[in-house]
């Protein structure tokens, strides 16, 4: 069967279409050339389209699994590699599986972002005659792939099915996944040791990747927690403070017991969220 040597193709010419063109101008496939193969293309099989929706005992998927249920989080210079998995079912068994992920609102006339599968086909598992789980692997390269902080948020995630009698299954809106900007927090609580009663300085910075720049830039105007714990409890909020410009951070407290102090970010559609280790002050 002949499933992706389309996909290997079109992946490369999508890294250098990427790359060519300005991120400021990348804002359709159209801009692009960006091309996502169809499912025929895909697997290798001669069908219509409007077929995959509408044939009699197409595969059916059960499950579909990207990056272990977790937002994939792409730091400023480092390539991101995730597992996709899909498990379906059909009377013949199946074949291959097929997963993508790619950003904009529609396949024809816009996509500005597409994350194919790095084999050429996927590792299939069966649990029964006919139930398989299929594997891939992604790899999402800041920069490149991820050429525009635009890119950071909703994905759409395509998923096709071959079963061995070579039927297919395919949609472009399976579901949809979070591709996120890596964020970064730091903070130093001070002075170190302090009296009890006296007051506690905490300060640091909230960053996020940056990946056109392969950098770290400063987030401001968020809502940060300051969180405190002692030697073995856990960690409540003291107060919310807002970020400054640079991503800066600092609030004042009064020092109590021994602990750790803490700056916590819940995220944002685009931006991961984080906690900043733990700072440890000495109440004496």
């Amino acid at each position: 069967m002949r499933i992706r040597a389309t996909v290997a193709a079109v992946s490369g010419a999508l890294a250098l279409s990427a790359l060519a063109v300005p991120s400021a101008q990348a804002t359709s496939q159209g801009d692009l050339g960006l091309a996502k193969p169809s499912a025929a293309e895909r697997f290798g099989v001669s069908a219509n389209r409007s077929a995959f929706s509408t044939a009699a005992a197409l595969p059916t998927v059960s499950k579909v699994t990207v990056n272990s249920g977790k937002n994939v989080v792409v730091g400023a210079t480092a390539a991101k590699t995730f597992t996709v998995s899909v498990t379906a079912s059909h009377a013949s068994g199946i074949e291959d599986a097929y997963i993508d992920l790619w950003h904009g609102t529609d396949v024809e006339t816009n996509i500005d972002g597409y994350l194919p599968p790095n084999e050429e086909y996927a590792t299939c598992t069966a649990s029964s005659a006919t139930t398989s789980t299929c594997k891939l692997t992604i790899t999402a390269y800041p920069g490149s792939d991820l050429y525009s902080n635009s890119l950071a948020g909703n994905w759409n995630v395509a998923v096709g099915v071959l079963s061995n009698d070579q039927q297919i299954y395919y949609t472009d809106f399976y579901a949809k996944h979070k591709v996120q900007r890596l964020a970064k927090l730091t903070v130093n609580a001070s002075p170190e040791p302090v009296a009890k009663g006296a007051t506690v300085t905490v300060s640091g910075k909230l960053t996020r990747a940056d990946w056109p720049n392969a950098r770290y830039v400063g987030l401001n105007g968020q809502s940060v927690k300051l969180q405190y714990r002692t030697k073995t409890g856990s960690y409540t909020t003291l107060k919310t403070i807002t970020s400054g410009t640079g991503g800066a951070l600092k609030t004042t407290v009064k020092a109590t017991a021994d602990g750790y102090y803490r700056y916590a970010f819940a995220g944002l559609t685009s931006t991961s969220a984080v906690n900043a280790t733990g700072d440890f002050v000495d109440v004496k």
